[in-house]
């Protein structure tokens, strides 16, 4: 995301070069090593999803057994997509308050236009030959998705994934306006319309409570709160509990009614307070996130949410035809499996290269995130 679920500019625009302030550690305000790494953790979960449910649906959904193996992994693995949204509530509000309304805008559209532009163009021209699928293939239906309208319009998003888009999107374009005449600017009439139609977004998409779930955390959010001894067992225990209650089913909150579900309002509060705990400095996630390995995959974690769809259908193609899906359903998933996460990082790191990286450093001459761990940002104030 699911973006996809972002870092706030302010984070991502800062010079490397030089000591690092002490602000600009674990827990500070301007890079966070738990929410880069877990937008990472998202993107792989989707991933997954994808990998064990896809399979689940089309290649083996005649066996019992797998279906009923991969069922809850697969619903934590679509669950993701929330957590990116949590992520882009949390990240996105310094930014919001540190730019003109006009130049938030550039540097949303610079940062996520390019990558999303040129795959969606992709999938409409093999749609357009292929006709895979009939319904995306009409020019109303190209138009409103490239504009991110599609939600307004009632027709589907283009390229995989890129629905969650749409809803960043929205929720980008609601915040800005409500930041920039409720609270910098302080226009009444302004502010009282940017505050109405962000809480009629919310009531029409339910699914944006996620993005509200950020916002609070960001508004509650210490930089220099450290985590105890007590917290630690607290954020285990809430991520055991959000890994419970979101595997127990899929939502897509598209109707207010599904928080009727006793697992809605569970997984809701579980996730936040895992949230919480999971910022601080010196938290458990903290510290197994800040690894260059999870940096890597926190930093190219867009590329990788809307990349991996194509290689994964390319690559299921290739197995069914090559009858490479056999009855030995261990060894051919663990063989899929690895050839499906080899060509998603792959193409992702050359994805993220050429329309993340290049464009955003190209207008803005700055660095799309600030990378450094808590070991080097020590060093370097040290």
């Amino acid at each position: 995301m699911a973006t996809n679920a972002e870092q706030s500019v302010s984070t991502r625009t800062m010079v490397t070069d030089g000591p690092a302030r002490p602000e600009a550690r674990t827990g500070s305000a301007e890079f966070n090593v738990a929410a880069h790494g877990l937008r990472g953790v998202a993107s792989v979960l989707v991933l997954a999803a994808h990998i064990a449910g896809g399979t689940a649906r089309h290649i083996y959904a005649g066996n019992a057994n797998y279906v009923s193996l991969v069922e809850h992994p697969w619903y934590l693995g679509t669950f993701g997509v929330e957590i990116f949204f949590v992520i882009s509530g949390f990240v996105i509000l310094p930014s919001v308050m540190k730019y003109s309304l006009g130049e938030f805008a550039l540097r949303r559209f610079v940062r996520i236009y390019p990558l999303f532009f040129i795959f969606s163009l992709f999938f409409v021209a093999l749609n357009a030959v292929t006709n895979a699928y009939p319904n995306l293939n009409d020019l109303r239906t190209v138009i409103a998705g490239l504009l991110f309208v599609n939600l307004f319009t009632g027709t589907e998003q283009l390229t995989p994934n890129a629905w969650s888009l749409s809803f960043e999107i929205c929720f980008y374009a609601l915040t800005a306006l409500v930041v920039t005449f409720g609270v910098k600017r302080r226009t009444a009439v302004a502010g009282a319309l940017s505050v109405g139609a962000a809480l009629a977004f919310l009531i029409a998409f339910p699914i944006t409570c996620y993005f509200i779930i950020g916002l609070a955390l960001r508004l509650s959010f210490r930089p220099h709160r450290q985590a105890t001894a007590v917290s630690r067992v607290a954020e285990a225990a809430s991520l055991a509990l959000v890994i419970w209650f979101a595997s127990r089913a899929h939502f897509d909150y598209t109707t207010w009614s599904q928080f009727q579900d006793p697992v809605v309002l569970p997984i809701l509060v579980s996730l936040s307070t895992y949230f919480y705990l999971a910022l601080q400095q010196g938290s458990l996630t903290a510290g197994a996130l800040d690894r260059p390995v999870f940096r890597y995959i926190g930093t190219v974690s867009y590329s990788l949410y809307l990349v991996h769809p194509f290689a994964y259908f390319v690559l299921r193609a290739m197995f069914v035809r090559y009858g490479l899906f056999t009855d030995n359903i261990a060894l051919s998933m663990a063989l899929f499996a690895i050839a499906v996460f080899a060509a998603s990082f792959l193409l992702t790191h050359f994805a993220h290269a050429l329309f993340e990286r290049w464009p955003y450093q190209r207008v803005f001459h700055q660095a799309v995130y600030r990378e450094k761990s808590t070991s080097s940002a020590a060093a370097a104030a040290r």
